[in-house]
């Protein structure tokens, strides 16, 4: 009898982990955000930062592409690419002679 509960509950515990298991595989498909929401949001917080010359780009994972990754969307089937345009640089003042 003591057999045949254990080897019940040891059932009951082996389909309780695999169901947690499958949910949670299947948890980051179904939170996998479209890429252009994606990219929007990733505008605004630059732009509250103040960032200025940048350019986001929608391109796939395994594509190569220059700039940094940002995000990943479209279920990490697809990256976000932030590239910078180069500051241009202050031309330093030009000093008075003294007399």
């Amino acid at each position: 009898m003591k057999l045949l509960t254990a080897t019940g509950v040891l059932l009951f515990v082996s389909a309780s982990a695999h169901a947690q298991a499958q949910a949670q595989a299947q948890a980051p498909a179904q939170t996998a955000k479209p890429c252009e929401e994606l990219k929007d949001e990733i505008s605004k917080k630059l732009d509250a930062k103040g960032v200025k010359g940048y350019t986001l780009e929608i391109v796939a994972k395994d594509k190569d592409a220059e700039g940094k990754v940002v995000g990943t969307c479209d279920g990490d089937t697809k990256k976000i690419i932030d590239n910078r345009t180069p500051a241009t640089a202050a031309t330093p003042a030009k000093e008075t002679p003294k007399p």
